[in-house]
């Protein structure tokens, strides 16, 4: 099918802007990302009625089937989803879940040590950003409701742990994409200063947003600084409203299961699954990384079997391994067949609002790309601009990209190459701090997109609405971007890495104090 071209048009910016304008506005997601497929549907075939419909029914045969086989990529996180569902709900049925967190609660003595127990577990769970909200969300989350934590700080604190954690890791599958791509931009222009692994870990402290937006999770948390809309999601839960929410598909995604939970359970019935599901999770990325190595008769390596993982499979059956566990520590109770089936259908029913909102997600995020938004965008960078200015411009614009399209990965693929040639063209010795720039940008654009699919599992995760993880999640976000911005600038004017490290770390003192001064303000409170 002949499709219109914007790659050099303005136009390509409106369907991302209009789904991502109505969801701020009315909060109602579907609705939202299906106006902007449909505007983007429509453009691309030139509002014809008749190939809109075909163009449409091919995006959404897309989801499932590719290159003549199963989407397997999607349909492996779609039943990881489902999987992990029905693991959560065993979790309550077997009283796992009331077990720890009356376990927690005898050696966690507070709401911060409940938050403090969520960033933790989000610093050290880093394999996979999907992996990370989904099984942190599920074993912080007995223990942060018990303390009347809302789920808002805690798809918070799930959201910016994840991908700042993956992507200055090089032992994560963001970590190992990122090196595969370095390595390319190095030979294409001759640089033999660096490896690819060498030139990502130099890199690591020039990733601002990642490193600020992690302090500032453990800012937020022990100084309790809430803001904005977080302010009255934290008030209603000390209230005893865990969720103070009524946004769409909040019945699906929010509400508790209504499962009644065993009094025989044990700390083990939680433990064990969750266990279970990281080890096989990560043993299977290690096998499927080592299985693709051994097929381009290659040695088998760590980082190079994290870069050839399938992330997908590995979910998947990460995800089998822990359903299976969890049936056994619910089948030792001697709990009904019947009740464990209806509990399966429960916590399967449980994600099909999440599902549905990822679908769309990916949908318009396809649409998006045949538009080649991310290309008109990247054109802009293209100019006379100082060589000096180019990282924290290549942040800013990454970051716009990042959240047009709510993809980091995307953005990492159009935006280092076209760093890298900006650095060869201009000067060389800026080369890893503009690649550093467009890391850190992505990352920001993503955790405030609405479209993002690392946004919407971190408020699966959470059981949080989404649209609130949105809006409560922005000032922090904001603010670490504020701190990277600072930290960028310094960087390309003095080339020096101590100097923007001095800079940032000032603007984050700076912002702290800011938002205590914020957290001190008085402010109307509803509920």
């Amino acid at each position: 099918m002949n499709l219109t071209d914007f790659s050099s048009s303005a136009l390509s910016l409106l369907p991302p802007l209009l789904a991502l304008g109505l969801a701020i506005a009315t909060r109602r997601v579907l609705l939202s990302l299906g106006m902007g497929i449909v505007l983007g549907t429509v453009l691309l075939t030139d509002f014809s009625f008749l190939s809109s419909g075909q163009y449409l029914l091919e995006v959404i045969t897309g989801l499932f089937i590719a290159d003549g086989g199963l989407n397997s990529w999607n349909l492996s996180i779609l039943a990881f989803l489902i999987l992990l569902g029905m693991i959560t709900a065993l979790l309550s049925l077997s009283g796992g879940t009331r077990a720890f967190a009356n376990w927690a609660q005898s050696r966690i003595k507070s709401k911060r040590g409940a938050k403090l127990l969520a960033a933790f577990l989000g610093v050290f769970i880093f394999v996979d950003d999907y992996f990370n909200s989904l099984a942190v969300g599920a074993v912080s989350r007995p223990v942060t409701d018990r303390f009347h934590v809302s789920r808002a700080k805690l798809a918070y604190i799930l959201d910016s742990t994840a991908a700042p954690m993956c992507v200055i890791t090089p032992a994560s599958s963001w970590g190992a994409y990122i090196i595969t791509v370095i390595g390319s931009i190095l030979v294409a222009h001759g640089v033999t200063d660096y490896t690819a692994l060498g030139a990502f870990v130099t890199m690591i402290p020039m990733n601002f947003y990642a490193i600020f937006a992690l302090l500032l999770v453990f800012a937020v948390v022990w100084f309790q600084l809430d803001i904005g809309p977080m302010r009255q999601f934290e008030y209603q839960a000390k209230k005893g409203s865990r969720l103070g929410d009524e946004s769409e598909n909040c019945a699906d995604i929010c509400d508790d299961l209504g499962i009644e939970e065993s009094d025989k359970g044990s700390v083990a019935d939680l433990v064990a699954p969750i266990i279970m599901l990281v080890v096989a999770t990560v043993g299977a990325m290690l096998y499927t990384g080592g299985q693709a190595l051994a097929a381009d008769a290659q040695s088998f390596s760590l980082l190079g079997a994290f870069e050839n993982t399938d992330v997908g499979m590995s979910l998947l059956w990460g995800g089998l391994a822990g359903l299976a566990v969890s049936l056994v520590m619910t089948g030792k109770q001697g709990i009904a067949v019947s009740d464990i089936a209806k509990t399966l259908w429960v916590g399967a029913k449980s994600m099909f609002g999440a599902i549905l909102i990822l679908l769309f997600a990916w949908s318009i995020g396809h649409i998006i790309g045949d538009l080649q938004t991310g290309k008109y965008l990247s054109s802009l960078v293209e100019g006379n601009l100082p060589a000096q200015l180019l990282p924290v411009v290549l942040f800013l614009l990454a970051a716009v990209m990042a959240f047009a399209t709510g993809t980091s990965w995307g953005t990492f693929g159009i935006m280092l190459p076209i760093a890298g040639d900006l650095a060869a063209a201009t000067d060389i010795a800026l080369m890893l701090p503009m690649l550093s720039a467009v890391l850190a940008g992505a990352v920001f654009g993503d955790h405030c997109s609405p479209i993002s699919d690392t946004t919407i599992l971190s408020s699966t995760g959470a059981r949080c609405g989404h649209i609130d993880h949105v809006a409560t999640q922005l000032p922090y976000a904001i603010g670490g971007a504020l701190v990277s911005t600072v930290g960028f600038m310094v960087l390309g004017f003095t080339a020096s890495l101590l100097w923007s490290l001095m800079a940032t770390v000032l603007a984050f003192v700076a912002l702290c104090a800011g938002l205590m001064w914020l957290k001190k303000r008085p402010c109307k409170l509803v509920g």
